[in-house]
Formats: C-alpha cells, structure tokens, sequence
C-alpha cells in the first residue's frame, strides 16, 4: 500500500453510511460471518482459532493494539461493499475526485523553459474520466509508481496544461509526496 492508494481507499470509505462496528467482539464476529468460518478469520489475522472464538464469545474484550488495526482493517476492507462500489461508479462516471496535494512536481518542457522541480500544494477537482482511470488501476492491481504516475498525468492535464489549453507537450512528474487526499 502506498500514498495513492490507501488515499483512494480512504476517500471511498468517507461513503460510508454506517461506521464499523466498535467492539472487538462485534468486529470478529462480523469477519466470521463474512469469511465463513473462524479458521479463516483466525489465518488472516494471525491468531489462534480458539483466540478468534474467545472473542466471538466476548470472553476477550481488549486486544493488544497491533491485533486491533489489523482487525479494524479487515473490517473496513470488507464493509458496505455495495455501498462502496456506488461511491466509486459516480466518481468515475459522474461527479469525479477531489485530490489535495502538497509534493514536488518536475517538469520536461520546450527549451528556453524551467524544468526546476518545486513543491507545490494544489487541491483540484479531477473529472470523471481521470478518476475512472485511478480506479480502474487501482482495481487491476497496478504498483504504487503507476498510480503516482497516473495522478501526475492527470494533475497535469487539469491543472498545468487547462485541459489542453496551454503547455503543450509539458510532462509532469511527481515526486517526494508530503501528503495526497482524495475526496469523492
């Protein structure tokens, strides 16, 4: 996981309209339903299988803080699955992303030009068509170097190049990211 991606997950689980369940007990629970099984459960994060079924049966109520994120994050991969794919099919197809970032950003230019990377903080709304494609990469599996790749491109079609009006032939590239937010 990188900036990119866990800043695009993190956008679509802003859709939420339930929060994830608070318990540790309700949360392991809610992963058995999900996985089918306590094995499963109890492979995925690491632990026992009586451990997962003392939970389930809330005779273990804290645990430690590393076995709570990682619970706390299997639970929010998995909920409100359909909930999270509406979120996903408007940006990409109607409403698009907000993206806000603080990085450096270098340029390849015409001659005569300055190529010299600085940071830059913008906060942009992308159209559906460059939110469709971070999804869409995102879905298919792509590294963390492709999206930031795919960001910069669509940063620097929106902003550098105003859509096709100015800057022709300006290639963005970005690097050194201090921070990137997404909201749909």
């Amino acid at each position: 996981m990188g900036i990119v991606d866990d800043g695009l997950n993190k956008a679509v689980q802003q859709a939420f309209t339930r929060p994830i369940p608070k318990s540790a007990g309700a949360q392991m629970r809610y992963l058995v339903k999900q996985l089918k099984g306590t094995r499963a459960v109890a492979q995925q994060l690491g632990v026992s299988q009586r451990t997962v079924e003392r939970y389930v049966k809330d005779q273990i109520r804290r645990p430690r803080a590393d076995l709570a994120q990682r619970l706390a994050d299997a639970v929010r991969e998995r909920w409100q699955p359909r909930v999270r794919a509406q979120a996903r099919k408007r940006a990409a197809t109607s409403t698009g992303v907000v993206v806000d970032v603080r990085a450096r950003f270098g340029f390849t230019a015409a001659p005569g030009t300055t190529d010299d990377a600085r940071i830059r903080h913008l906060t942009l709304a992308l159209p559906p068509q460059h939110a469709a494609r971070l999804f869409n990469a995102q879905d298919s599996g792509a590294s963390e170097q492709q999206l930031r790749g795919l960001a910069a491109e669509a940063l620097g079609e929106v902003y550098f190049r105003d859509g096709g009006r100015r800057a022709h032939g300006l290639d963005v590239e970005l690097t050194d990211i201090e921070q990137m937010q997404f909201d749909l």
